[in-house]
């Protein structure tokens, strides 16, 4: 008894909420990779464990980035097995054990409410168990309400019984900012179709503006709450502008391009679709690899901003870019700290911030340079191994952001370059900082005095 104590002691006292979480994450992960493994999970053929490890990884870190052929190289069960992958990734492991234990009547451990608040909430509540009841069942209603939409769209297609099961597989992979899809050209045959468009762009908005704030416009449209929090309101602006700005700059980059073709209502469409999965999620209704070097530009900006904080999409996370925008204007202005909406920013928030962009641009900086190493020998023609270049840096940045959108590169990479995305992927999912911060030590540090240093 007295060893079986001790261990537990020592897990409790090891196992920080930062650790907490990542192991949660690893231990799906792993049991994703053995369950795609089961030769009934596999299509025509089985498949490598390292596809099988980066398929697991993108599906439970919401990404979408694909070696395999979901639609073909996975049968029924294996593709089930994805579904349930980026369902229990989008949300979190703890979060369903946790809302199960306070249906049970359990009350919620100091460490699983911790998590829990780290993951949803930008400051502690009281309402605490309502918001995490909000965030599951708001979950499964936006997903039933657009898979029963998405339902109606196919079954001009297919099937009654096929059309019920692409629904539910899109409809539940877009809320999730996953982007696995199972036809073989993702949705480019829907570029035109506005239901399925607004359903598919509807439920990824939803996904990436971060539970909380759906629960603060809940809480305001049932009069429960009075204003919304500068969080929200950073978080929604932040949103409009990203979305609005993205689909302008595509619709003239693209125009004379991969739109020249099309009538003026599918060049919005096209869009504003890709605005919006270029933050968050791996759908796509045109060939990303034709796409004009100007927009490749901007969507690498895009996947890199992400969604938004409490969210299921990654990247350095939309309040963060909005931040560091107030912080370079104010200085340029002469101006110490950020204001916007008559409230003062933290300094603690902002340094974060910092900390947040500098990580995350040495993160993709590393495994993008690790990509072009282990290519091998240069391309003979230099101008393809520039256009390489580009595809393995934007390659790197989708795996970071948990965008999933690719310039057609991702089924050719070799063993070392799977696994370099897979380790971002799962960077990107839990934050470079979480995974410093599930690492490091408290210790006292002395204080010393100050000296400047000339910078800038």
């Amino acid at each position: 008894m007295k060893p079986v104590l001790a261990m537990r002691r020592f897990f409790a006292r090891k196992l920080t909420p930062a650790r907490s979480f990542i192991f949660s994450f690893l231990l799906v992960i792993l049991v994703g990779t053995l369950l795609l493994l089961l030769p009934v999970s596999a299509g025509q053929k089985s498949i490598s464990f390292v596809d099988a490890l980066f398929t697991s990884a993108s599906a439970v870190c919401v990404t979408g980035l694909t070696v395999v052929n979901i639609g073909h190289d996975l049968s029924f069960t294996g593709q089930i097995v994805t579904l349930l992958l980026f369902q229990i990734g989008g949300l979190g492991i703890i979060t369903f054990s946790l809302v199960l234990f306070g249906q049970m009547g359990r009350s919620l451990s100091f460490r699983g409410r911790e998590i829990l608040q780290s993951t949803f909430l930008h400051t502690p509540r009281r309402d605490f168990f309502r918001v995490l009841r909000f965030v599951v069942a708001g979950t499964f209603a936006f997903e039933g309400l657009g898979t029963l939409l998405l339902f109606v769209r196919f079954l001009v297609d297919f099937p009654p019984g096929k059309a019920f099961y692409q629904a539910i597989y899109h409809a539940v992979s877009a809320f999730n900012n996953c982007g696995y899809s199972l036809f073989s050209d993702n949705l480019s045959n829907y570029r035109d179709d506005w239901m399925v468009n607004l359903v598919i762009v509807g439920l990824i908005v939803m996904g990436g503006l971060g539970f909380i704030v759906l629960y603060e416009i809940s809480n305001r449209w049932r009069g429960r709450q009075k204003r919304l929090s500068l969080h929200a309101k950073v978080v929604l602006l932040t949103t409009v502008l990203l979305i609005a700005g993205g689909a302008l700059l595509f619709y003239f980059f693209e125009t004379g391009n991969v739109l020249k073709n099309t009538g003026a209502g599918g060049r919005f469409l096209s869009s504003v679709f890709q605005s919006v999965t270029t933050r968050t999620c791996g759908f796509n209704t045109v060939d990303i690899g034709a796409l004009t070097n100007a927009t490749i530009l901007v969507m690498m900006i895009l996947m890199f901003i992400g969604a938004s904080p409490g969210s299921t999409g990654g990247g350095i996370k939309t309040s963060s870019f909005a931040l560091l925008m107030l912080m370079i204007f104010n200085r340029l202005r002469g101006r110490d700290g950020v204001t916007i909406f008559n409230r003062t920013v933290p300094s603690e928030i902002l340094g974060r911030t910092i900390a947040i962009v500098i990580a995350s641009a040495i993160s993709v900086l590393i495994i993008a340079s690790v990509l072009l190493l282990a290519a091998g020998a240069p391309e003979a023609n230099a101008q393809a191994g520039r256009h390489l270049f580009v595809e393995y840096v934007f390659e790197t940045i989708s795996a970071f952001g948990t965008v999933g959108l690719s310039m057609n590169i991702t089924p050719n990479l070799n063993i070392i370059q799977k696994l370099a995305i897979t380790l971002l992927m799962f960077i990107g999912r839990v934050g470079p900082l979480t995974m410093a911060f599930a690492w490091a030590t408290t210790k006292r540090s002395l204080v010393y005095a100050e000296e400047a240093v000339m910078v800038g």
